[in-house]
């Protein structure tokens, strides 16, 4: 099954980690993806998120909120995320204007908020190797 809008083609069954503090954003974004055919997994933090990544469940890509708790941000985790996974894709979330912040991020960077089609397009984008 394939969801279509524009020229965004989504594969299906492809593994999203969807990783922010805030659960209201997480769990609406991890709906609209789920809506979109994707299979998604959640963490709050990124202790559980490297929990996930350290089991055999195939993730295609993450998508992480920079600014977390804990003492390791999204830029971190991805790093961290790498060295298991040395070919996850990896989208950040930010609601905050980090200057060079593009320099330093190991993927693209969305601007939180963030609308379903802006987030469904830079998914399909990402997968397919164009972002």
């Amino acid at each position: 099954m394939t969801a279509n809008a524009g020229s965004r083609d989504i594969p299906a069954k492809k593994s999203i980690l969807v990783v922010d503090d805030d659960e209201v954003f997480r769990e609406a974004t991890a709906g609209v993806l789920r809506s979109a055919g994707y299979d998604v997994s959640v963490a709050p933090g990124y202790r559980l998120a490297l929990e996930i990544l350290e089991t055999d469940k195939p993730i295609d890509v993450l998508l992480v909120d920079i600014v977390m708790p804990e003492g390791v941000n999204g830029l971190a985790l991805a790093r961290m995320a790498r060295l298991r996974r040395p070919y996850l894709s990896v989208i950040y979330l930010s609601g905050y204007d980090i200057p060079g912040i593009e320099r330093e991020a190991l993927g693209q960077v969305i601007r939180k908020p963030v609308d379903d089609e802006q987030l469904l397009q830079a998914m399909a984008d990402v997968l397919r190797g164009t972002a």
